[in-house]
């Protein structure tokens, strides 16, 4: 019967440590995006009206992609609801065709109302092949209009890379409750 009793003791112990790493991770994603929003702000106010009034937004603080020919891109973000961080993100995207070199970018989607956004919240949600983001430089005044119900604002934080489309994107997205439990299942690092 004691040895039971330290079975189970082992295990709650085990699972508190796999979900306390879990949300050092989401903690530290969770900087980066905050770091992330500020840079955006600062590089163009004028998206603050997005921030204000989009049913909700994601943000990929650390979106890295490069390619020779065969080129991809990969990031981790939050997703906002109502300003309320409600989840975990993961984009990937695999390209094929002409393009050459490197970037690290910061990648911000809003979703125009609360359908757009459910449905990003759904499996397998990809960007089709049309939609493009628009770029952020610092004193410019954009007044982007969505696509598709999502407007994709990307800032270039290192690197250059002769692609601005964000067509082919795939997420999944994953509830912060749930974000812990399918860590074990996907092994990435938050932080990429």
């Amino acid at each position: 019967m004691q040895q039971i009793k330290n079975i189970i003791v082992i295990i709650a112990l085990l699972i508190g440590a796999i979900g306390l790493a879990q949300s050092d991770k989401n903690a530290e994603l969770m900087k980066d995006v905050e770091k992330a929003k500020q840079t955006l702000l600062t590089t163009s106010p004028d998206i603050q009206s997005y921030f204000d009034n989009s049913a909700g937004y994601v943000i990929f603080p650390n979106v890295g992609k490069g390619g020779f020919i065969v080129g991809g891109a990969a990031g981790n973000g939050i997703v906002f609801e109502n300003g309320q961080a409600v989840g975990v993100a993961n984009l990937k995207k695999v390209t094929v065709g002409l393009q050459a070199g490197g970037a690290a970018i910061i990648e911000a989607i809003f979703f125009e109302t609360q359908e757009d956004l459910d449905s990003f919240k759904e499996e397998d949600f990809e960007f089709s092949a049309g939609v493009s983001a628009v770029a952020l430089k610092s004193g410019k005044s954009y007044s982007a209009k969505y696509d598709e119900g999502v407007k994709v604002f990307t800032y270039s934080k290192a690197g250059l890379m002769a692609d601005a489309s964000v067509g082919g994107q795939r997420f999944d997205y994953h509830d912060l409750g749930e974000a812990a439990k399918d860590d074990d299942d996907d092994d990435d690092d938050y932080r990429k």
